[in-house]
């Protein structure tokens, strides 16, 4: 994640989103260190970008520069503004002025307002108050955690993009007071918090970028899955309020970490909460932009060496009524994602930290945990353009698709594949896929088709 993050404690590659982030930080020595994907500690430990990497620079460079100094793009906000055409949407007033995106993470960031203020002086964004919520008895920062050092990095992250894509919307972080670890722990904090927030009728969109492997739940080998199931609560809670749930849809592509983090799955698995009926998983792209924002290349599955986009079959959850029309892809499951979003770490964010004086400044960050906030800025987005709440927007979206591509701002994406760590994955095709879902998105007629569509 951000420039010294990782969302979840059982994993070593930077996490964001029910994956991991995966995070690069520059050194002014031209060096790009990013952690490794496969090498991972005998216990489980937060991703953290900040301990294991060089200092931050002190100001974000510009594509061009990236490529040259660094081998790898690196993106502003301004630059996903252009590439998913959302400037229209901005002149015309929708700008996410009325809505409330809901951002949850685990410990949040001791300075996560004054680095927002910082991000949004960098690229003329304006200035927000963040409303933060406390759930439970948050604990002081200490900088030599690297849990907390993970989740600041995230919190970083998911607030400045959220921002950056809806920049009138109202903010409300929720810090929780326990790790998400997994499907051990965490999971009943965060789903409390969420459902508490929606009774006071607090937010339009919630953004999650958390998640873990079914297959670490407790009773799920014996075909037990109530751990998993009786944690939905908040997400029934969402859709009855017409609150719209977003989740990454994990950054490793159909496999993760088991439940020690030591160790990926051999075999094809995927993430809770993205694969939940209720909720819409948010995958990830690669784009290839100039310094400008322009596109150079199609946009294709993220897959850069550094991690892969999530997705594939629910071992949960069978097919939902709005996926009957891509049943050749996904069978009797549920499939993930449902759309997809800029997550590559070669194509990754410039986020804004302070919270480490060890490591202050800007960073590079990608995952789908990228991918998610930018997603719930769209929603919001969508949510001021149709007047109301959007509520579940799963079967919208997929109606959307099946009523043609070019009046719905859905972009089918037909490259690339999320096969990861030796785990064979699914490949870009025509149409909805188990890699990039039913595609990515022209902005402005996506968010115009989505709001005539929830009306």
């Amino acid at each position: 994640m951000g420039h010294q993050t990782a969302r979840r404690a059982p994993r070593a590659v930077a996490a964001l989103g029910a994956a991991t982030a995966a995070v690069l930080t520059v050194a002014g020595t031209g060096a790009v260190s990013a952690p490794a994907t496969t090498a991972l500690p005998a216990t489980p430990r937060p991703a953290v970008a900040g301990h294991q990497l060089v200092k931050a620079v002190a100001s974000p460079l510009a594509t061009s520069a990236c490529l040259k100094e660094y081998r790898v793009h690196c993106y502003s906000p301004m630059q996903y503004r252009k590439a998913y055409n959302l400037n229209p949407l901005y002149r015309s007033g929708i700008t996410g002025k009325g809505r409330t995106i809901v951002i949850v993470d685990s410990f949040g960031s001791p300075t996560v307002q004054h680095d927002l203020d910082v991000f949004s002086k960098a690229f003329g964004l304006p200035t927000t108050k963040v409303r933060i919520v406390k759930w439970g008895n948050v604990p002081e920062f200490d900088p030599e955690d690297e849990t907390a050092m993970g989740w600041a990095g995230e919190t970083n992250l998911d607030v400045q993009y959220a921002h950056a894509i809806a920049p009138d919307a109202k903010i409300v972080l929720v810090e929780t007071a326990v790790a998400e670890t997994e499907g051990v722990t965490g999971f009943p904090e965060m789903m409390r918090a969420e459902q508490d927030l929606i009774n006071q009728g607090v937010g339009d969109v919630i953004s999650q970028s958390f998640g873990a492997t079914e297959n670490t739940f407790p009773g799920f080998s014996r075909g037990d899955h109530s751990a998993l199931l009786n944690l939905r609560y908040a997400f029934k809670a969402a859709a009855d309020a017409r609150v719209t749930v977003l989740a990454a849809s994990g950054d490793s592509g159909v496999t993760d970490f088991k439940a020690d983090g030591s160790t990926l799955y051999s075999h094809r698995v995927n993430s809770w909460p993205s694969t939940d009926p209720l909720v819409t998983s948010v995958g990830g792209t690669q784009l290839t932009l100039d310094d400008t924002g322009r596109r150079l290349a199609p946009d294709r599955v993220w897959n850069d060496g550094r991690g892969a986009a999530g997705g594939g079959k629910s071992g949960v959850f069978t097919r939902p009524g709005y996926q009957r029309s891509v049943a050749s892809a996904v069978g009797g499951r549920r499939g993930t994602p449902d759309v997809s979003i800029s997550a590559a770490v070669d194509g990754g964010a410039w986020v804004y930290s302070s919270y480490s004086a060890a490591d202050k400044g800007w960073g590079i960050t990608g995952g789908t945990s990228e991918a998610t906030p930018i997603f719930a800025g769209i929603v919001a987005l969508a949510a001021q353009q149709a007047h109301h709440r959007l509520g579940p927007i799963n079967d919208d979206l997929y109606a959307l698709a099946a009523r043609g591509r070019a009046r719905s701002g859905l972009i089918d994406i037909v490259h690339g594949n999320n096969s990861f760590a030796g785990v064979k994955g699914y490949a870009a095709a025509k149409g909805y896929d188990l890699a990039s879902g039913l595609g990515t998105i022209d902005g402005t007629a996506f968010v115009r088709a989505l709001a005539r569509r929830a009306r």
